[in-house]
């Protein structure tokens, strides 16, 4: 008859009422890292969960689409959710964790004892997350099909956006 909470201090090393937070960061391309995309959201992240009083226990990042399965901080992520070594997994926007299926990764955080927090819920919408969605399924399927670094690829990439966007100062899968 020991308390959770004991049980947790003990194999883990959290004091009672200490939430443990990962933070969760992701940019779609190496140059959204380079502008300081990943960096300036990492430190939102932090702000936000020192605001908050957790203990940040990680700090996992990825380069890729939303769309992406293979992403080494979501897989991660997954591990330290099972292990029990996290309450709480921070993100910035709801599509930095995934494009689709974020109720089922939330929902599966939920039965293994953790929470998904979302700093800013999207003020986009109903048509403007569909077309921003829409050209990352497009733009996915062009990159399995060609090849990302290919030209072909590069030059249906633009032309979506010129299409769906008109200017690329919007864009960003």
């Amino acid at each position: 008859m020991i308390p959770e909470s004991e049980v947790k201090r003990f194999l883990h090393g959290v004091q009672p009422g200490e939430i443990r937070a990962v933070i969760y960061a992701r940019v779609s391309s190496d140059k959204q890292r380079r502008e300081g995309n990943l960096d300036r959201q990492v430190e939102r992240l932090r702000s936000y969960c020192s605001a908050k009083g957790y203990r940040v226990v990680d700090v996992v990042t990825d380069i890729a689409s939303g769309l992406n399965e293979e992403r080494s901080g979501l897989w991660k992520i997954f591990d330290m959710v099972i292990r029990k070594q996290i309450d709480v997994v921070v993100v910035e926007f709801r599509d930095r964790l995934t494009r689709f299926g974020f109720e089922y990764l939330k929902r599966f955080f939920e039965s293994h004892g953790a929470r998904v927090e979302v700093v800013e819920e999207s003020e986009k919408s109903y048509e403007k997350e569909l077309i921003e969605d829409f050209v990352s399924i497009i733009t996915s399927f062009a990159a399995r099909i060609y090849g990302k670094r290919s030209q072909r690829f590069r030059k249906i990439k633009k032309l979506v956006e010129e299409i769906i966007y008109g200017d690329k100062e919007d864009t960003e899968a």
